[in-house]
This record gives structure tokens, sequence and C-alpha cells, in this order.
């Protein structure tokens, strides 16, 4: 219940600070889905979707795939990245999360290239894997960890990305920290470790990454270490789907993913100006925008 309701405010921002015409909203289906997910299962929550009378849309997140919204798509009309439409919206999801790291680059070190740096990549899934892939292509180095070994070993045979243990990510040299699964990893605990192992910026895909926003804000500021707001880099699915929504085409929503980078210099230089956490800034930003401020 905690996860969901985080992440359902975390889609109001993000939706505000991406300038879409959404509220937000967000759902969870409760077990594993290598195991519990099944057509019934999908399709009940297809139901459910639909007794809501379009005031919720689905779509693809963790867990779930665009064969899963196909069958949710059987019970009702509100789903959207199904086959032959907009389809997965992860890789414009990492084409937004590579422009926030480009931003922060640029913002920490006056070069928006990651030429030379070494950047651990938490989760390949697919939003962490096409983030890794843009970042060997602008000439990072790429640590990456997961909880599935057959996915590290495909990605060090097919892309060079070096695999690291689990548990890892806090003890590894590196520049930048680019979390990739599950929320709740950016703590007092952990912002010191990569404090002292020399990482500079926090920039990644996955949802709620700070523990408490207030008070892990504030930590990761002290600590040195440049935070890109979860939910202002992660807002190219979003963004994709919006676009779907609206009938507009790919290239309409890469070039709308591709504001993110200004989006996130701005929360940076305001922050810098008030000396906030930039979780902070990005906070009374969205709420601005919604008029809650």
């Amino acid at each position: 219940m905690t996860d969901v309701l985080r992440l359902s405010e975390g889609m109001s921002y993000k939706s505000a600070m991406a300038n879409l015409n959404l509220g937000g909203g967000k759902s969870v289906i409760i077990g594993n889905p290598s195991k519990n997910k099944s057509k019934e299962l999908l399709e009940r929550f297809g139901d459910f979707v639909n007794s809501l009378n379009g005031s919720y849309i689905t779509a693809k997140d963790v867990g779930i795939e665009v064969e899963d919204l196909d069958i949710m798509a059987t019970k009702t009309k509100y789903v959207r990245g199904l086959t032959g439409t907009s389809g997965d919206p992860s890789p414009v999801t990492a084409f937004g999360v590579f422009q926030g790291v480009k931003a922060s680059a640029q913002f920490k070190w006056g070069d928006s290239s990651v030429r030379g740096k070494t950047v651990i990549v938490q989760g390949l899934g697919h939003v962490g894997i096409d983030t890794a892939k843009q970042l060997i292509e602008d000439g990072a180095t790429v640590l990456a960890t997961d909880i599935n070994e057959e996915t590290l070993k495909n990605a060090e045979q097919n892309y060079g990305i070096k695999p690291i243990g689990l548990n890892d990510w806090q003890s590894t040299k590196a520049d930048i920290f680019c979390p990739c699964a599950l929320g709740g990893i950016i703590n007092k605990q952990s912002i010191k470790h990569l404090a002292e192992n020399g990482v500079q910026i926090v920039a990644g895909g996955a949802n709620n990454q700070l523990l408490d926003m207030v008070k892990d804000g504030e930590r990761i500021k002290d600590a040195g270490i440049l935070y890109a707001p979860d939910y202002i880099i992660n807002a190219g699915g979003v963004i994709n789907i919006a676009c779907e929504i609206e009938g507009l085409d790919s290239n309409k929503a890469l070039e709308m993913t591709s504001q993110i980078y200004d989006t996130v210099l701005a929360i940076y230089e305001r922050a810098t100006k008030e000396n906030k956490p930039t979780s902070i800034v990005s906070l009374e930003m969205a709420r601005e925008k919604l008029g809650l401020a």
C-alpha cells in the first residue's frame, strides 16, 4: 500500500513536470510476476480498471509485459501501449534517463558527455539495459548488477557491460550510480557508502529511489552527490503513452522526452540558488504547476 501510494503521488508530479494533460495514478498487483501471473489474473485486473470508467488508464511497468496488456485489453479499453500501437515505452523511458544523466554531467563537470566515466547500473530490465547501451555508446564504462545471473551474462557478452555482485553497488568505485530496479535504495547507509566510493551523481530510472524524500534528500545533498529526481528523468514512458492518447507519433514523444535535459538543469540551478535539496525543489516546482504550492 505504501509503495502504490508513493507511486501514484509521483505520477502526479511526473505528469505535471512533463507538461502532460494527465493526472496521476498507479496500480500494483501483489505477487511474484514469474510465479503468480496468469491469464485469469490479468483479465480480472482488466475488469477492475474498466470499473473506473476511464479515470485510470493502465500501461506497462515493472513485471508487466506488452502481451499482458493485450490480455487486459480484452476486458477494458482503458489500456495503452498494446501490440501494434506505441508498444513498449521502455526505450523512451531510457532515452529520458540518459538525458537526465547528460544534464547531471553538464552541471557537475561542465561537459554533458560521460566519456571516461564509470557508471554502475542497478537492474538490467528493459529500461536499465537500454540506458546502459546509451551510456556505453557515449564512452562510459558500465558496471551492472541484476538479480538474474543470465541477464548479467548476456549483457557482458553482447554489450561489454561488466557484472558486479548484487549488493556490490554500494562498495564499488564509480562516478555515477544509475538505479533502475525498485525503490527505497537511497537511504542513510547507502548514501554514506556511495560517497565513500566516489559517486558524484545519482541518476536512474527507478521510481521512489529515496527512502525518505526529505531526510535522504538532505543527506545526499550534504554528501555532495547530485541527485536527479526520479520522477523527472524517468518520465519518458508516460510521455510516450500521453502521445499515443493524443494521437501523436514516436518522433514527437522523443522530442518531448529530450526536454527532460532542460528540466533537470532548471531544477539544479534553482536548488543551488536556494541552497535546497534537488528532491525538495522538484517537489515544490511540481506542486506549483498543480496549484498546490
